[in-house]
C-alpha cells in the first residue's frame, strides 16, 4: 500500500489484487490507495492492465485474488446487489464519449437521470443544463451530437459523468483522438472541475503529458505490476528504469498545431 496516502482518506483501496487471463498475468499483487478528493492518473504502455483495473473497480471483472475496497465495500466479494449500489457513486467518461447519436446533447446528459431518479422532465433539463454549464457548453442542450466536434463530445460525455453528483469520476483515455490544443483544453477543464467540485478523479491514460498536467498522484502499471506510485512532482523524478524509459521513449509526440509546445513540455519533464 502506498505510504503517502492515508488509508483512512482513500476513496479506493487495492490490496494484493491479482488477475490473469489464461497464461497472461494482467494484474500481479497490486497494492494502491487512491486519495479521496484528488486526481490520480494510472499510466503505462498499452496492454499493461490499465483498463482491466478500471473494470475491477466498478465490479465488472472479478479478481482472482486480493481485495478492492470502494469506501467500506469490498467489490471483490460483494454480491451483485451491493455492487449496483456502489456503482451509483461513480461517473464515467468513456474513451470515445459513448454518446447516443439518436439523442440531442442534452438528452445524452440527462439519460442517467431518466433511469435512476424520479425527477420530472423540467427538473432533468435544468440539471443537465447545469452540468453542461460546468463543462462550458451551456447552449448545446438541443444540438444533435452529430454536430459536435471531438472536444465538444468529450465535454458532453463529462457532463453526463457528473450529472448524478457522483463521489468518484473515472476517465478512460480522455484525450484519445483529440489534437494537442483540444487536449490542453480538456486537461484544464479536468483541473478546474476537480477544484470546483472536490470529487475524486481517477484517470487511465498512456499520455504522460496529460497525467503530469492534471494529476496530484501518478501510478505506473508495467507487465501487471504497479512499478511506481508517487505524488506527481516525485514521480517525474523517479529513478525506476521503467518510469525513465516510459518518459523518454513511450510518449507519442503529436504533429501539427501545438506539437512544438508539447515537445517543449516533454523535454522539460524528462530532461
Amino acid at each position: 500500500m502506498s505510504d503517502f496516502v492515508d488509508p483512512s482518506q482513500a476513496a479506493i483501496r487495492l490490496e494484493g489484487l491479482c488477475k490473469r487471463f489464461g497464461d497472461l498475468v494482467v494484474l500481479d499483487k497490486v497494492d494502491m490507495a487512491i486519495a479521496r478528493g484528488k486526481t490520480t492518473a494510472i499510466i503505462g504502455p498499452s496492454g499493461t492492465g490499465k483498463s482491466v483495473l478500471l473494470k475491477h473497480i466498478v465490479g465488472l471483472i472479478q479478481p482472482d485474488a486480493g481485495k478492492l475496497w470502494v469506501g467500506d465495500v469490498d467489490m471483490a466479494s460483494a454480491d451483485e446487489r451491493m455492487k449496483a449500489q456502489v456503482r451509483k457513486k461513480f461517473g464515467m467518461l468513456f474513451q470515445d464519449g459513448a454518446l447516443f447519436d439518436s439523442m440531442s446533447s442534452g438528452d445524452n446528459v440527462a439519460f442517467p437521470l431518466v433511469h435512476h431518479t424520479k425527477m420530472s422532465e423540467p427538473e432533468r433539463r435544468a440539471r443537465a443544463i447545469e452540468a453542461l454549464t460546468m463543462v462550458e457548453l451551456p447552449t448545446v442542450y438541443d444540438r444533435p451530437t452529430s454536430a459536435l466536434s471531438g472536444g465538444q463530445r468529450k465535454r458532453v460525455g463529462l457532463a453526463r459523468a457528473i450529472v448524478m453528483n457522483p463521489e468518484i469520476v473515472l476517465f478512460d483515455e480522455p484525450n484519445s483522438g483529440l489534437d494537442p490544443l483540444t487536449s490542453d483544453t480538456i486537461d484544464q477543464l479536468i483541473v478546474d472541475m476537480k477544484q470546483k467540485l472536490g470529487l475524486t478523479f481517477l484517470v487511465i491514460t498512456h499520455d504522460i503529458v496529460q497525467a503530469i498536467a492534471i494529476a496530484d498522484n501518478i501510478g505506473m502499471l508495467y507487465k501487471g505490476k504497479l512499478v511506481e506510485y508517487l505524488p506527481t512532482p516525485e514521480f517525474v523524478r523517479s529513478s525506476k528504469p521503467e518510469v525513465r524509459n516510459f518518459l523518454r521513449r513511450n510518449i507519442e509526440l503529436p504533429e501539427g498545431d501545438g506539437a512544438e509546445t508539447t515537445r517543449r513540455r516533454v523535454e522539460e519533464i524528462v530532461g
